[in-house]
């Protein structure tokens, strides 16, 4: 091997002084950025450090009811730490790749299947005359951790109704967009794109059922779903498709995408069950973001039994997770 000697590098190649001195301090931070990623790996996970969304227009909005009385969690969180795989698998990921997202105009969501009113939507005439409510909900996530969200939506089931569903419609599909120059994430192969998501149609028409388009009285931020997407507070978040494009009602149930990938991980209903484990991890306890210790007990139905335990009556929770 032919090895230089000093007086055979040109000076060209020796690197400055100045470059050097600044390498040594990229180095030493990207040192301690190691640390804190081992602390990660270790499974003391941390909320993102990425920038939160920029604040959006205000919405005109009422209160609702059905709201919890428990404590939001802050902008900052609910905007950096985030499940969309369409902008990344990590959860700080769509607070980077989403920030550039331009959304198709007009937003258009097409209507199909057993109903009377179908063909293509615009989004703006979905939201006349609707009222948008402040829906603050807890959200329990399938990886066990969990926030309280102040979603701003309307009522899924109102909107249903207007479709006219015909007496065959038993299940309502929803699809997130599929535009991979848009959404980055869909270039991996990790999932079967595009998204696709269902519920029953009697969990879609109940009143805590929401479509939301906002968050802390502002329009949707990119990162949590803009500017539409599905909510059902007693329910994993991976039901919680975003950008909706396409809905469908259907006699026979569908296939939804996690199924699809996971089968023996993720089931059709996805409701919040302490008692069933998913295969990797036990779902008992949760952890409070950004608390990093997974010390509250995970209640059945995430606290919203009363409003949702007698849809499933009779049924087999531990095989119809």
């Amino acid at each position: 091997m032919l090895i230089k000697r000093p007086a055979d590098i040109p000076s060209s190649e020796i690197t400055d002084k100045k470059v050097y001195l600044n390498r040594r301090e990229f180095f030493r931070a990207a040192a301690v950025a190691g640390v804190a990623a081992a602390g990660a790996i270790a499974g003391e996970e941390v909320l993102s450090a990425q920038q939160p969304a920029p604040h959006g227009k205000k919405l005109t909005t009422v209160k609702s009811p059905l709201s919890t009385t428990e404590t939001p969690n802050t902008w900052e969180h609910i905007t950096t730490y985030n499940n969309y795989y369409e902008f990344g698998t990590d959860k700080s990921e769509p607070a980077i790749y989403a920030r550039t997202f331009k959304a198709p105009e007009p937003w258009t969501v097409t209507i199909e299947g057993e109903c009377a009113k179908k063909g293509p939507m615009n989004l703006d005439d979905i939201m006349k005359g609707v009222t948008l409510e402040d829906r603050i909900y807890r959200h329990r996530c399938v990886e066990a951790w969990s926030m309280v969200i102040p979603w701003v939506g309307f009522s899924m089931g109102d909107f249903i109704k207007k479709l006219e569903p015909t007496p065959k419609a038993k299940f309502v599909e929803m699809t997130t967009l599929y535009d991979p120059r848009r959404m980055p994430g869909q270039i991996q192969p990790v999932l079967a794109w595009p998204y696709v998501e269902a519920l029953r149609l009697d969990e879609a028409m109940n009143p805590l059922t929401i479509l939301a388009v906002g968050l802390y009285g502002e329009v949707l931020p990119n990162q949590n779903g803009f500017p539409l997407r599905l909510v059902t507070p007693w329910k994993y978040g991976f039901k919680g498709v975003k950008a909706i494009t396409k809905i469908r009602l259907l006699e026979k149930q569908p296939v939804n995408t996690w199924q699809r990938s996971a089968p023996n991980e993720y089931g059709f209903y996805a409701n919040v069950n302490p008692k069933v484990d998913h295969p990797r991890w036990s779902q008992a306890r949760e952890r409070r973001l950004p608390s990093l210790f997974q010390n509250r007990p995970t209640e059945m139905f995430n606290g919203y039994g009363e409003q949702v335990a007698s849809m499933y009556a009779g049924m087999d929770l531990r095989k119809n997770f």
